[in-house]
């Protein structure tokens, strides 16, 4: 099965790395990385969005903390703008020099065509994405520039606030519901990646953002790494009234593979089975239908299930959905189809 991933941190974990091995290991395997190009060809991982991830200047151990039954850990301070431009131009660039290295074996795609064309040639499809906008000032001129290289979906927030809306805090039991929404410019931001055909991100925006961009937008409502609430009721996930919306508009949620998502405890432990997971996706299959599920694995971002440990494990967790009754024609929607034509009904590239 081929997989189009919605969510993976591999730029951060490279641009956090000094060395440069990470970046020479992506290319050629050898590492404990969720991806590389090897385990991506052994796990038929085709394509994703690529995050970056301007990094807080705090570096806890979100994982670990989050292992606890309960938690409500404090957001980092926000970031100051100058360190969110100058490392999200680092891993944009990152991303460019991964395809210049990899004698085509990934190509950064700015429209599905180019996705398509990725894929038929056996090439691992990047789409450049951003999680956390601080690289982009209130005028929305950076927004601009970044499009013109290649950004092609952005979350706004990530948990921490920043000058367009707030995000979730990482804590459970916890609603998604935690405070105030969009600010001016964050709403200016909405109507501009709608001029553009730039994806919103709904994952890590708090519910009051949610529904302002759920109101303010024009292109269908996504989530690219989030779960059900009502399995889960960690913050980060989303309400079946927002699933709902979702659903309304067409739009697609990408099950999240980080175990603190999927549990009924809220506790961040790789022992959690494919059961689990499945769970998720039959309460997304419930409410937004076939058309509105996919993957988002946040692969090199979160503590996933063991059972399926890196990109090369992605076949097992089909083998488990067809065992379980689902259709070949819904694994593919799963997979990549579903992903492929959400993004197809939002860009204008």
């Amino acid at each position: 099965m081929q997989v189009f991933d919605g969510h993976n941190d591999a730029l951060l974990r490279l641009y956090q790395d000094s060395t440069g091995k990470a970046f020479d290991a992506f290319l050629n395997g050898g590492s404990d990385a969720h991806i590389d190009l090897p385990k991506a060809r052994q796990g038929g991982l085709v394509g994703g969005l690529f995050a970056i991830f301007p990094p807080s200047v705090r570096s806890d151990d979100l994982s670990a903390r989050m292992a606890l039954a309960g938690y409500d850990l404090p957001l980092p301070d926000p970031l100051v703008h100058p360190f969110g431009l100058d490392s999200t131009i680092a891993m944009a660039s990152i991303l460019f020099r991964l395809e210049e290295a990899s004698a085509g074996q990934l190509t950064v795609c700015r429209s599905v065509a180019d996705i398509e064309a990725a894929i038929a040639r056996k090439s691992l499809a990047a789409v450049l994405h951003i999680e956390g906008a601080e690289a982009i000032d209130a005028d929305l001129q950076m927004l601009d520039v970044l499009y013109a290289a290649g950004l092609r979906s952005i979350g706004m927030v990530w948990s921490r606030p920043n000058h367009f809306g707030h995000g979730v805090p990482m804590r459970f039991p916890s609603s998604p519901d935690t405070g105030p929404g969009l600010t001016d410019a964050g709403r200016r931001l909405v109507a501009r990646c709608n001029q553009l055909g730039v994806l919103l991100d709904l994952s890590h925006l708090n519910e009051a953002g949610f529904w302002e961009v759920a109101e303010l937008s024009d292109a269908p409502l996504v989530a690219t790494h989030s779960n059900v609430h009502a399995l889960s009721g960690v913050s980060r996930n989303l309400t079946d009234r927002q699933l709902k919306a979702v659903a309304a508009s067409k739009g697609v949620v990408g099950l999240n593979f980080a175990t603190g998502f999927l549990r009924a405890d809220g506790r961040m432990d790789a022992d959690t089975p494919l059961e689990t997971m499945r769970a998720h996706l039959d309460a997304m299959l419930d409410i937004l239908g076939e058309d509105g599920v996919a993957l988002g694995s946040d692969f090199d971002g979160a503590l996933i299930p063991a059972v399926i440990g890196s990109a090369a494990g992605l076949p097992l967790l089909f083998e488990h959905l067809s065992q379980a009754g689902y259709s070949e024609a819904l694994l593919e929607k799963i997979a990549w189809r579903n992903w492929l034509k959400v993004l197809g009904r939002t860009w204008k590239a």
